[in-house]
């Protein structure tokens, strides 16, 4: 019986190193990569209110809400952020920091000039967005997916082999940002109060980079 054991693992151990050698196939290893650049088609603000006490802070808001619906930001694109009091200040000033979107169809320049308030302490760019930038993630993946499978044809035609399946298809990590906050337009709204009367500063979507997007793919493919 011990025999008849020792031969049946035997043939086992046989079998199992036979399926390795059989599944080891040649393979090519290749990254492909592509870019794209998006528009974006809204911006986020961050923009803080002052006021001498609560009543004030709450009259300025109450104003700024005005403001921005009557420059088409609708209730519900209007965050709160956080709120503060300075109680080492003899005038003791309350503030507080909101968030706001805008779109394309917003007329920037007329939003700026009516935020030209003495109780508005700064605004800043917070984001800038594009709605469908999820299908536009996916169809840069898939084009470098398609140029890692084009990478791995022509090297391999140059040797005169084919590419088969493929065996592996890994994501690169790539730390492109798809939220760019450019460094000239932040620039332009750092200090509202100064620079929002200026009637050569230009505020429209036009002024901003366009968000652009960056990733790889490393794949390996069978060798025919």
């Amino acid at each position: 019986m011990k025999l008849r054991h020792f031969l049946l693992i035997g043939l086992f151990l046989i079998g199992g190193l036979i399926n390795a050698q059989e599944t080891k196939k040649n393979f090519i290893e290749v990254t492909g990569v592509a870019e794209m650049e998006v528009e974006p088609d809204e911006i986020l603000f961050n923009i803080g209110i002052k006021g001498d006490n609560k009543n004030q802070l709450a009259d300025n808001e109450k104003q700024l809400f005005e403001i921005l619906k009557n420059n088409g930001v609708k209730n519900e694109d209007i965050k709160f952020k956080s709120m503060y009091q300075n109680i080492y200040s003899k005038t003791k000033i309350f503030t507080k920091n909101l968030q706001f979107k805008v779109t394309k169809k917003t007329d920037m320049g007329n939003l700026f000039e009516n935020l030209n308030q003495k109780w508005i302490t700064n605004i800043n760019i917070d984001e800038i967005r594009n709605t469908k930038i999820a299908d536009y993630r996916k169809t840069v993946k898939i084009n470098a997916l398609k140029a890692a499978k084009e990478k791995a044809d022509y090297l391999l035609e140059s040797m005169a082999k084919r590419t088969g399946n493929p065996l592996e298809i890994v994501e690169i990590e790539d730390y492109t940002s798809d939220m760019i906050m450019p460094m000239n337009f932040r620039a332009k709204t750092a200090n509202i109060q100064l620079e929002a009367a200026d009637a050569n500063v230009d505020y429209s979507f036009e002024n901003i980079d366009n968000i652009k997007l960056k990733y790889s793919i490393k794949t390996k493919y069978e060798i025919l």
